[in-house]
């Protein structure tokens, strides 16, 4: 179906300059993320309806897009079947199958992942698998980072295969229909997603032996690869430790690094000279069961344990676990006293981990960032609590009992129908995934209060945002003259060099935005670029919407975050691992999209 936008002329190219510069302001603020990308969204509508571009109605139609509430069942459905167990089942099967072979293990777990990401959101995919993974790497003596970044990667190209695959996906969709087009379907792009799943596969099998096995091995200074966190000590009345020297203490005894000393609020370096005294709080560097290890031993206490007591809080049932800050997390850019952590969550924060870099600062005052790891102390129902809230995930083994299982099964049973049904045309898909989504409310599978907290609002407040805004790029004419501008730079190249330079400008633009985001801001200039040359709209909104899920060269992607501290991984393991990937995976989308959908 043809698609035709007005010409901004006269005095609606005030509208459309105001448009354009909005435009420019809205990627600055998601590429920077000073402002939360929600806010940013819902101050673009407010100028858009204050400057007269767009009435209140047209402004919020977005919010009420069948999208909006298809996203919205999906995130209940994938947290219903991550809380019934059943993508741990998956796991435990694999490493009971695979477990001697480290090279088709991590292959047929990247299948697996790639397969269930296609119809679940990545970043729900690769928090339920990295605590089972690190767990299996632990049995296998394997470094957990051989087998991180290949699962986050996977549930990224996963996502390429489907409709409902990633958020990206369905926003495009929206948009195109709003512009006049015929919505994708369920599997109109899965003969690619496929071909880039598969690549990436191989190309990962291959880059995570020759650049991961080593990564977290060397870092942790330890045969079976177990993290070294930071802990804050201190030194109790006629502790044995006072007035030994640094390097010849009881701490190296058990292989602990000192590397700092806080004495009468002054920051001791350590050095051969220097002794212990009573009241000096230690910060060191160790393994988990030695940490643990030191609450039991005389005159010594982890500082947030002794704080707990001393406030006549009982820490005698409480477990201790090992968590990662999700990207949702509200302790992300505050710290743990700013926060009031322990007063609001329960917990205790033993130590803290921040990828393999050793962190020099009052623990209680750094700013935490998503992907830190915390060991922290409190009771079983609390963690689960937090993690169904999408505030962190623990990387320990989850326990399941057999009949949560069972009706995860059956949620999954149903899900596959709805699936189904909604390609087949039974039903439409929103009606499909909504019933879906009760039902896991319905059978115990996820309460109704985690459903509602298991919805990343900011995610849906983005999209209805920027759907409005593709409207107002539209309307305003201001497509038109960002379009017009490209294409007279880049005609003479011809069509395939402008559909190249999007796909491109996407691939640049996801890594320091999300790629919901990139996706929208590129769209509506590339689908009138495409009618301005008389190309065919729908491969360039296609070659985009693929182009936003390659956003594998640095770990800003919320799949990537999750693995980044558990996989003691360096910003440069992801330029070395992701360049070959994204490469491989434009080379698919530029030859097979023209391909499938003729440019002209």
């Amino acid at each position: 179906m043809s698609t035709s936008f007005p010409c901004a002329t006269g005095a609606a190219k005030m509208e459309a300059w105001i448009v354009i510069g909005l435009l420019v302001a809205v990627v600055i603020a998601y590429a920077t993320e000073k402002i939360s990308v929600d806010m940013v969204a819902l101050s673009m509508l407010c100028v858009l309806v204050l400057t007269g571009i767009l009435t209140v109605d047209r402004a919020f139609a977005g919010f009420g897009d069948r999208v909006i509430i298809m996203l919205a069942a999906i995130f209940v459905i994938g947290a219903a079947l991550r809380d019934s167990g059943v993508l741990d089942a998956l796991c435990s099967f694999l490493a009971r199958r695979l477990g001697g072979q480290p090279a088709m293990l991590s292959a047929v777990l990247m299948a697996a992942v790639g397969v269930i990401s296609a119809f679940m959101n990545n970043t729900t995919v690769t928090a339920v698998f990295v605590g089972p993974v690190i767990g299996l790497a632990r049995r296998l003596n394997m470094a957990p980072s051989r087998l991180l970044m290949p699962l986050a990667f996977a549930s990224i190209l996963g996502g390429t295969c489907t409709l409902i695959g990633t958020s990206t996906n369905v926003a495009v969709s929206g948009v195109i229909k709003r512009m006049g087009m015929t919505p994708l379907h369920m599997f109109e792009f899965t003969h690619i997603g496929i071909l880039i799943l598969i690549s990436g596969i191989l190309y990962l099998t291959f880059a995570s032996a020759r650049f991961l096995s080593g990564r977290g091995r060397g870092a942790d200074k330890s045969k079976d690869g177990i993290r070294e966190y930071l802990a804050e000590v201190v030194v109790l009345t006629e502790s044995p430790l006072i007035d030994q020297k640094i390097f010849d203490s009881d701490f190296s005894a058990m292989e602990f690094q000192v590397l700092q000393i806080r004495r009468n609020d002054q920051k001791l370096t350590p050095s051969r000279h220097l002794s212990f005294e009573e009241g000096d709080i230690v910060l060191i560097a160790g393994r988990v069961e030695n940490l643990i290890k030191v609450k039991k031993i005389e005159g010594l206490d982890i500082v947030e344990d002794a704080t707990l007591r001393n406030s006549g809080i009982d820490t005698s049932a409480a477990q201790v676990a090992e968590v990662v800050l999700t990207q949702r997390s509200s302790l992300v850019g505050r710290s743990l006293r700013e926060s009031h952590f322990r007063q609001r969550s329960g917990f205790s924060v033993l130590a803290l981990m921040r990828g393999d870099r050793s962190l020099m600062h009052h623990m209680a005052d750094e700013k935490l960032q998503a992907g830190d790891l915390l060991l922290l102390q409190g009771p079983q129902e609390r963690f689960r609590d937090f993690e169904e809230s999408g505030e962190m995930v623990v990387i320990t083994q989850h326990v399941f009992n057999a009949e949560t299982q069972k009706r995860g099964f059956l949620l999954l049973g149903a899900f596959a129908l709805a699936v189904l049904a909604s390609s087949l045309g039974w039903l439409p898909d929103t009606i499909a995934f909504v019933l879906v989504a009760m039902l896991a409310v319905f059978m115990r599978c996820i309460s109704l209060e985690n459903a509602y907290e298991n919805i990343d609002w900011r995610l849906l407040i983005l999209i209805g945002g920027m759907l409005a805004f593709g409207e107002a790029m539209k309307s305003s004419g201001a497509a038109v003259l960002v379009a017009d501008a490209i294409t007279s730079t880049m005609q003479p190249m011809g069509v395939f060099a402008v559909f190249a330079g999007f796909c491109l400008l996407t691939v640049i633009l996801t890594q320091p935005m999300s790629n919901a985001a990139a996706a929208l801001v590129v769209l509506p200039v590339a689908m009138q670029s495409a009618v301005s040359m008389g190309a065919n709209a729908r491969s360039f909104a296609i070659g985009i919407m693929l182009s936003a899920s390659v956003s594998v060269l640095t770990p800003f992607e919320p799949s990537c975050i999750l693995v980044y501290g558990p996989g003691k991984y360096r910003f440069s393991d992801f330029l070395k691992v992701g360049s070959g990937l994204t490469l491989i995976a434009l080379i698919i989308i530029l030859t097979m999209v023209p391909l499938f959908w003729p440019l002209k």
